[in-house]
């Protein structure tokens, strides 16, 4: 899948003539006005493909959730990596990307969707082997709103910029201790589903 997508943007970025290294201004808004329902539908076929990965690979709803984030995070830097040795394109970790364009563009530097994704792959696996192991996860409230909430920063940091992105700006500037939080947020959710703290004993 990784090859995949990055073969179909080194298509889609020839055939409309936009250079590798000229993402930016977005012409025409990116053409979200006339590709928003196709862009939305193929993000859409690209998440239920990496859930049923998941949901094939496991065997409950944590575990299954786990594989599908291990597939998300797999595919997403397998994609980088592919489009790097198609292209030679980023040509470094710092350089700006468009993650996705619906509902707004979402916009950061590559190294920020590459650590999000190695949070996903290390965890979903930590996950998967605690529960093969006939093991216990635990995910309460604080776990799903502490996740739920982290990933809302993480997104917020990406798409804080988006008027300037449709408005035909350059990114200059990104929210990083915003995604930084959301980061620290999620991680500790997750850590606590895996290492619950222990309650002292009365």
């Amino acid at each position: 899948m990784g090859y995949l997508e990055a073969a179909v943007v080194v298509y889609l970025r020839q055939a409309l003539g936009i250079e590798h290294d000229a993402l930016f201004p977005l012409r025409d808004g990116g053409g979200l006005q006339t590709l928003s329902p196709i862009e939305l539908g193929r993000e859409l076929a690209t998440l239920i493909m990496l859930a049923a990965a998941g949901w094939l690979t496991g065997t409950g709803p944590i575990e299954r959730l786990a594989w599908t984030a291990v597939a998300f995070g797999t595919w997403d830097i397998a994609y980088y990596g592919w489009l790097w040795l198609f292209v030679g394109w980023p040509p470094s970790p710092a350089t700006w990307d468009i993650l996705f364009l619906v509902p707004v563009p979402w916009v950061g530097p590559v190294w920020a969707p590459v650590v999000v994704s190695a949070a996903l792959i290390g965890f979903g696996l930590l996950v998967a082997r605690r529960l093969r192991a006939g093991g216990v996860v635990a995910v309460g409230p604080w776990q799903v709103a502490g996740g739920l909430a982290g990933g809302v920063l993480v997104i917020l940091s990406f798409t804080l910029d988006a008027g300037n992105i449709l408005a035909g700006g350059i990114p200059k500037t990104w929210a990083w201790p915003v995604f930084a939080a959301g980061m620290a947020l999620a991680l500790l959710a997750a850590g606590t589903a895996l290492w619950p703290p222990r309650r002292r004993s009365a």
